[in-house]
């Protein structure tokens, strides 16, 4: 159940992007951090401006690291059972 809704929601999400180059990203993520007070989510901004709005980022990379993340907690749990 874990690892269907982590494939289905991150193929729904990249689906729904309202960007489809690399290039149209730094637009967007001027977007999403206009409502958000910078000193309120210091985390958020740095994920966006540090990572989001670099040059060559890609969304479908992310995919790969979260799923990462799922198996080695999986595995954890498998082994300390």
């Amino acid at each position: 159940m874990l690892l269907d809704s982590y494939i289905y929601g991150f193929a729904l999400t990249k689906m729904n992007l309202p960007f489809r180059t690399t290039e149209e990203v730094g637009d967007v993520a001027q977007t999403m951090l206009a409502p958000f007070q910078a000193d309120a989510n210091p985390n958020l901004v740095a994920f966006i401006t540090e990572h989001a709005m670099q040059p060559g980022y890609d969304y479908g990379d992310e995919f790969e690291y979260g799923l990462d993340l799922i198996l080695d907690g999986l595995d954890r749990v498998r082994n300390a059972a």
